[in-house]
């Protein structure tokens, strides 16, 4: 080889080198390369149910239903547009003491948008949230986990935190209920061995539109609750109590 090609070879290598770290400080749930994010304390006893993409149809209004009987608040991180056309959910959620959050107007891929898309979908989505319900908004997730350094920058602008998880039981696939919570509660399960809360991210809605068949999610959220139902030791929060 000669010295242009290893050259050549090093630059190339390095370049994807350097591709792969971005790709990770971008998508990875835990990354904080790019930025300071919420994610979960070392208490293995505690347990934040967070649901993403609603509100949604009779998924969400079940979800309300179940958490009730069980005496548990969780947090929401709503879809603005979806907000608009559905406040009366939005504001049952509120009503019932759950944390609300910001999850985009429209669930872009924060990573790829230029500044200024980036701030309007925060700020649009802040402005349905607050307007529907009278309270500030303090919290956000951003859609698929994907940012880049300027999601930070603008987030703390707007004065929110942004939060990711450390459990994801992909309860937005075509799974049974049943391995929706076996797959929550295997994970909690690893994160109490790494002396870790649980940060679990489940869906009562979804991005392609209202009407999205989240039932397995709210039937998976009854039996994770069963399940720890004469555990007095495992307390439900909501994200704010980790901030």
């Amino acid at each position: 080889m000669t010295q242009t090609q290893l050259a050549t070879s090093t630059l190339l290598a390095a370049a994807a080198a350097a591709a792969g770290t971005l790709t990770y400080a971008a998508l990875s749930a835990q990354s904080q390369l790019f930025g300071k994010l919420l994610i979960a304390p070392p208490n293995p006893n505690e347990i934040a149910l967070t649901y993403d993409d609603g509100p949604n149809d009779i998924a969400t209004e079940r979800l309300l239903e179940v958490l009730a009987r069980n005496n548990t608040r969780a947090t929401f991180f709503l879809i603005g547009r979806y907000v608009q056309q559905r406040p009366a959910i939005a504001r049952a959620i509120a009503a019932a003491g759950h944390l609300i959050g910001n999850h985009t107007m429209t669930h872009p891929w924060l990573a790829w948008q230029s500044a200024n898309r980036i701030r309007e979908e925060l700020t649009s989505c802040n402005a349905a949230i607050e307007d529907t319900l009278g309270t500030p908004v303090r919290y956000f997730r951003a859609p698929h986990g994907a940012r880049r350094p300027a999601v930070f920058r603008i987030a703390h602008e707007l004065g929110l935190t942004p939060v990711q998880w450390n459990l994801l039981p992909g309860d937005w696939k075509p799974i049974s209920a049943r391995e929706i919570a076996d797959r929550t509660l295997s994970g909690i399960i690893r994160n109490q061995r790494q002396n870790r809360s649980s940060n679990i991210v489940l869906h009562d809605g979804g991005q392609s539109g209202l009407g999205q068949p989240r039932l397995p999610s709210v039937e998976a959220t009854s039996l994770i609750l069963q399940h720890y139902k004469n555990r007095p030791e495992i307390r439900f929060v909501t994200v704010d109590s980790w901030n």
